[in-house]
């Protein structure tokens, strides 16, 4: 190990982490296996199990539920480490301690904690260390030097061979389950739950948001084979009522312990009032029997928020992010669109992953969507918006689909056409543009309207 200074790649600054990081295995590129990451851990000192952790997976809905888990744990006086991915705008956001994302120092000094040993595993291992693994290191021996009280942990994809996955969760968290990267975890949502399944560990408590019957049963079998208590949502918790409100909506959640009346959550959608409801019932499974002080509850859930998740980034016109990316989570924003929002006209702007179901994304969003600004955002995993535009233009029709490569373009030309409500029959003009189709767009739009509003 004398030669090891030498090998270590030691970042001084961050630009000089990201870089390190980019040059690893993509998280497009996977090779099933946890024994890099199990190897890596090990090096490290196992730091995933200096702290108790709630796992979270499914196919959407994951970071808004993570960071709901995370403001109801520091609520409640406990120290928090959270892992989610990928991030809106800076690599950094993906882990968070104490509710905030690492400084660029901090980043630094975790990637270097840590480098020294990536080369032993590269060296030992048939693939090397991929970008998400070296990240979820990172993570977790960040978590261990804090220390942190509880590990809010998001998986990176699937379950059973995710990085994450190296680490038992306390409390298993699966939320719905639908079919999004389908060319690694199968184009069937059974298929996909018996891979998610896997976070489900011996005498943990899974807490299981509402599942289509066929992954339901997968689920639960999963459960029982390995010994875990199991909470299902619409039946030992769940949304008791909601009603949308300025800023958000007020729900009643049925805990495992107690109700919770009047809740203000300052976020949109009935998707989110069940996140809230999933978040609720994981925080009471991994504290124990006591029920929670309700006004911890109420303080906590009005603080939360999630960023690029029907986000209000600019009024006159209202402009609003979200990062849905495949047909289930389009359905979901588009119904909380109409739910809280009186739009008229709403414009999109949408550019995705080549790798999505595009058409599905779009088809999803066409009876919501007055009309179709397409576009891309910068990584070479982009669809190009001319190609994106052919399939638009079948779904949406010829004359409701505009073309503008470049994002910041397509979210003038949207607003332009949002402000001019008056050329789709309404003089008032109260328009709206919904930028989505791609974290990845989102946080690129959300950089550059925050910008522009500084």
């Amino acid at each position: 190990m004398s030669d090891l200074p030498q090998q270590a790649r030691l970042a001084e600054t961050y630009a000089e982490v990201e870089d390190a990081l980019l040059s690893r295995w993509p998280e497009t590129r996977l090779e099933p296996s946890l024994d890099r990451i199990q190897a890596f851990a090990e090096l490290l000192g196992e730091p995933q199990r200096a702290y108790p952790v709630i796992h979270l997976t499914g196919t959407n809905g994951k970071t808004s539920t993570s960071r709901m888990i995370d403001t109801l744990l520091r609520a409640l006086n406990l120290r928090t480490g959270r892992f989610t991915s990928p991030h809106v705008e800076r690599m950094s956001e993906r882990i968070c301690i104490d509710g905030e994302p690492m400084d660029d120092e901090a980043f630094v000094r975790a990637f270097n904690d840590v480098a020294p040993y990536t080369h032993l595993v590269d060296a030992e291992q048939p693939h090397p260390l991929s970008f998400f693994e070296t990240v979820v290191g990172m993570a977790f021996s960040a978590f261990a030097d804090a220390p942190v009280d509880a590990a809010v942990v998001e998986v990176g994809m699937g379950g059973s061979w995710d990085a994450t996955n190296v680490a038992d969760g306390k409390v298993a968290v699966v939320l719905p389950i639908a079919v999004d990267h389908a060319q690694y975890l199968g184009d069937v949502p059974a298929a996909i739950a018996r891979e998610k399944a896997g976070i489900i560990k011996p005498g943990a408590v899974a807490i299981l948001a509402q599942q289509t019957a066929d992954v339901a049963t997968i689920l639960l079998d999963r459960a029982a084979e390995v010994g875990a208590t199991v909470a299902r949502e619409g039946l030992e918790f769940g949304v008791v009522s909601r009603t949308p409100a300025i800023g958000g909506q007020t729900v009643s959640l049925q805990g495992l312990r107690a109700r919770y009346d009047e809740v203000f959550l300052p976020l949109y959608g009935a998707h989110q009032a069940q996140n809230a409801a999933v978040a609720l019932a994981a925080v009471e499974a991994f504290l124990g029997d006591q029920p929670l002080d309700d006004a911890v509850v109420r303080d906590a859930f009005a603080e939360v928020t999630s960023p690029g998740r029907l986000e209000v980034v600019r009024r006159s016109p209202t402009i609003l992010l979200d990062a849905a990316h495949n047909p289930h989570g389009a359905e979901a924003v588009a119904v909380a669109i109409e739910d809280s929002f009186r739009f008229s006209p709403l414009v999109g702007v949408i550019g995705v992953m080549a790798d999505k179901d595009h058409e599905g994304l779009l088809a999803a969003f066409e009876p919501h969507l007055e009309h179709l600004v397409v576009t891309q955002n910068s990584t070479p995993r982009a669809m190009p918006a001319a190609e994106l535009a052919a399939t638009a233009r079948e779904v949406f029709g010829e004359d409701r689909v505009t073309v503008e490569p470049r994002l910041a373009d397509a979210i003038d030309k949207a607003a332009t056409m949002a402000e001019a409500g008056e050329a789709f029959g309404d003089p008032l003009g109260s328009g709206g543009v919904l930028v989505t189709g791609s974290v990845v767009t989102v946080g690129e739009a959300r950089a550059m309207l925050r910008r522009a509003e500084r």
